[in-house]
């Protein structure tokens, strides 16, 4: 119960901030230019350290992951991060370099030997998967009234699953030894189609603004599937591998080298902790001037080089990065929300939100789910654990961020998107270890 009381007593700091937050902007607006950016620009990234460091700490032994706090709190900070709605090519940005580096862990968390065993269902479910989603959630969300604009900019965005999200999840079920892979399963589906994901959503942010008419299935189809865009996805999927071969080139030799000079007692470095960094976000630039996909480069890169299977040399760097990201990185994502989505803007939305996730999570998933593992050796069991792994998280509000900075006009685009990720990160980690000892998926 303390705990809870701490939460609602952050809740109210927070309340606090955001309601002497205009006063003090507004006199950081007086100051020069270059000051006014700097000054503004540290007062967003001290909100996000703090308060995200506190969602985490306070998250511990409750039933609301951190993830869920951080998104809501950023919400209640909605006037406090009011400056990075002005600079949202500086939110694009920040969300965009953390999400590559992220990806870049996913897949460092997948046996590569392991991966090669699951390549064809994981394709499938991530790619076919994804596609099933995408479309029933089109129809759901016309059917309930949205325009054909948001309709199908939000279900290609909310289509990607969250690695950041599964994998502390994931680390805490130990499963049977026939039903181990399920781990590699989840983390490899989530990582792949957070980049087809990342794909189509700048698809049809293309179609939209080269004036294609998205109003109906037939009119979406004829534009995702017309010769043109199928040439532009192809391309997207090709390069983005190209430029995570190269990258996977980089840390091969880099591990070389660490090899060659572990013996010297230099192998803990910390300089050496830029390279991890540096990775990823220089084989995402190399994708996206070659014309591919920087999220799935990054993966790729990462699954190809598998430090975190590697000497263990490698296993103090990759636990710093790991505590980057979960101090860092995944707080600043979440709370990346706030700056455009108010708190009455959840409140508008709050039941067309709750409509939403739950016909995401019980219809289009499970049925994504049976659909595409149709042609794989994915016993029964393992598809209904498949069912209830869905969260949504860095991934959909990354493209959210991205897709809001193109289409500002469409006002329930950020809420909902904000509605089906905490209510997938707040039930389906929640059920997943239940639901795997149902299923007797765990020893």
């Amino acid at each position: 119960m303390n705990s809870y009381i701490k939460i609602a007593g952050l809740f109210v700091l927070a309340f606090i901030v955001n309601a002497v937050a205009p006063s003090l902007l507004g006199h950081i607006g007086h100051l020069e230019g270059a000051e006014a950016a700097i000054a503004s620009s540290l007062w967003c990234l001290g909100l996000f350290f703090i308060f995200g460091w506190s969602c985490s700490r306070l998250a511990e032994g409750t039933i609301f992951p951190s993830f869920t706090l951080q998104l809501l709190i950023g919400i209640v900070l909605h006037d406090a991060l009011a400056p990075l709605s002005v600079q949202v090519v500086l939110a694009v940005v920040v969300c965009t370099s953390l999400a590559a580096i992220i990806l870049k862990s996913g897949g460092d968390e997948i046996e590569r030997k392991e991966f090669l065993e699951i390549a064809f269902p994981t394709v499938m479910i991530a790619v076919a998967g994804f596609l099933i989603t995408f479309f029933i959630m089109f129809g759901i969300l016309m059917a309930l009234g949205l325009d054909g604009k948001t309709s199908a900019l939000l279900s290609a965005i909310i289509g990607s699953t969250d690695p950041a999200a599964l994998i502390p999840t994931l680390k805490q079920l130990v499963f049977k030894d026939e039903y181990k892979r399920l781990t590699g399963l989840s983390v490899a589906e989530s990582a792949l189609n957070d980049a087809v994901g990342a794909i189509f959503t700048a698809s049809i942010a293309g179609i939209i603004l080269a004036g294609g008419n998205v109003d109906t299935l037939s009119n979406l189809s004829t534009g995702l599937f017309s010769g043109e865009n199928l040439v532009h996805l192809g391309q997207q999927f090709l390069f983005g591998t190209v430029a995570g071969v190269i990258g996977w080139g980089v840390m091969y030799f880099y591990e070389k080298y660490k090899s060659e000079h572990h013996s010297s007692g230099n192998d803990e470095a910390k300089y050496d902790f830029a390279i991890i960094l540096a990775v990823p976000l220089v084989t995402f630039l190399l994708a996206q001037s070659i014309h591919g996909n920087g999220f799935l480069a990054a993966f790729v890169a990462g699954l190809l080089a598998n430090f975190n299977h590697s000497a263990d040399h490698f296993h103090g760097q990759l636990h710093n990065l790991e505590t980057q990201i979960e101090s860092v990185a995944k707080p600043t994502i979440f709370m990346m929300v706030g700056p455009f989505v108010a708190l009455s803007d959840l409140a508008d939305t709050a039941l067309l939100g709750l409509i939403v996730a739950v016909l995401f999570m019980f219809v289009a998933r499970p049925i994504a789910v049976m659909v595409s593992l149709l042609p794989t050796n994915v016993s029964m069991r393992e598809k209904l654990f498949m069912c209830a792994v869905r969260e949504t998280g860095v991934i959909p509000v990354v493209l959210a961020v991205v897709t809001v900075s193109q289409f500002p006009d469409l006002k329930l685009l950020m809420p909902l998107t904000a509605w089906t990720v905490i209510w997938t990160l707040t039930f389906l980690p929640a059920i997943t270890p239940w639901w795997s000892k149902k299923l007797g998926l765990v020893n």
